[in-house]
């Protein structure tokens, strides 16, 4: 009998062989990636506990994923906490779902900004599908005020806009944070 020998390998080593190309195309497949697998872990706990189990238990995944994310974009941009809007606005472009989704910032000071959600890949999914809006605002308003306390704690938090409430058509979701 034969036995398969790997020479083993090293992801990292991998990777620096791809040309930039290649690397987006990963990023942004890694994304989607991700967000099936979020997708398809809520739509499990929903079959078997329901839609309000669901929503609780992400909306308490969220409360230490934002914290983890926000961290580590942080320290691969070189932050430190304390960066008020500017850094809050940059992280937000470093999201894993930024990478998938549209978003844009709107009416930016130093002590202030609009951020929303043009186009949400899994809302985008469900319009498609023929699916109600999926009721995030509660998970989001956590996820948000989360990620940008972690960002910088002087950071609040309000939802303007989010499913299940009603939401123009030009955007599925709007925060505002400000800086006290």
């Amino acid at each position: 009998m034969s036995v398969a020998v790997s020479d083993g390998y090293d992801g990292v080593t991998l990777l620096e062989q791809l040309s930039r190309e290649e690397l987006i195309r990963i990023i942004i497949d890694d994304a989607k990636n991700w967000l099936a697998h979020d997708g398809v872990w809520f739509q499990a706990v929903e079959k078997r506990y329901g839609m309000d189990a669901a929503v609780a238990v992400d909306t308490e995944a969220w409360r230490y994923f934002t914290v983890i994310e926000a961290r580590r974009i942080m320290e691969r941009l070189g932050m430190k906490p304390g960066g008020g809007i500017p850094a809050l606005v940059e992280c937000l472009k470093h999201r894993f779902y930024a990478r998938i989704n549209l978003q844009e910032v709107l009416e930016q000071s130093d002590t202030r900004v609009i951020f929303r959600m043009v186009d949400c890949r899994v809302q985008s999914t469900r319009k498609r599908k023929g699916l109600a809006d999926h009721p995030c605002k509660s998970v989001g308003i956590v996820e948000y005020s989360e990620f940008a306390k972690a960002i910088d704690p002087r950071i609040k938090t309000a939802c303007l806009a989010c499913p299940p409430d009603p939401h123009p058509e030009e955007y599925w979701c709007s925060w505002e944070f400000t800086l006290e």
